[in-house]
């Protein structure tokens, strides 16, 4: 018999979630692109417990010129490789580039998510979780109706209280040893308002 794996998708937000996030810039080259301390062990225990692991990013930098979409592919196919090397997985890549915030491919819109489950037909969103960094993946969770999970703290509580927030995490590598945890005993979706 198969195994099925706990949870149905993981999304999650790139810069500041994944690699470390440049104040006031953009990740331009592969040599900006620093991995968090810990993400690689992270996605280690995800590639166990999710049937897809699936990065939603904002680009706004191809999109205003800053970088060109070449560059933003070197990016990723070395995030890629390091993922790999270590025995994981990125099951699929969802950038928007657009400048416009009503843009549906933009986060917050739920676009991304959309595309994923056009992808990938069988993603149960109710099982599965958004982990970013910002407001606007919270918003794109919230809107797409996935369990979202804020990662870092540069939010006052004021900030995010119309939010639905089912957990709060220092870092990814928190977040994955705690839903080992959940994959044994069940996860409680709790929400913070």
């Amino acid at each position: 018999m198969e195994h099925i794996k706990p949870f149905s998708a993981l999304f999650l937000d790139r810069d500041g979630v994944i690699n470390v996030q440049r104040p006031d810039d953009y990740v331009k080259s592969v040599s900006e692109f620093i991995f968090i301390d810990g993400v690689l062990d992270a996605f280690s225990i995800f590639s166990s417990l999710f049937e897809y692991i699936l990065i939603v990013s904002n680009q706004r930098g191809v999109g205003k010129g800053v970088m060109g979409v070449e560059d933003l592919d070197a990016i990723h196919r070395h995030m890629i490789a390091r993922i790999a090397e270590s025995g994981c997985r990125i099951d699929r890549i969802y950038i928007s580039t657009a400048i416009d915030d009503h843009c549906p491919s933009r986060k917050p819109n739920i676009g991304m998510a959309a595309q994923a489950k056009r992808d990938f037909p069988g993603i149960d969103f109710a099982n599965s979780f958004m982990a970013g960094d910002s407001i606007s993946d919270i918003q794109f969770a919230n809107r797409a109706g996935i369990p979202a999970v804020l990662i870092g703290n540069k939010y006052l509580p004021e900030e995010i209280s119309s939010l639905n927030i089912c957990a709060k995490y220092e870092n990814l590598y928190t977040f994955a040893k705690t839903l080992i945890y959940y994959a044994r005993h069940g996860f409680v979706h709790k929400t913070s308002k």
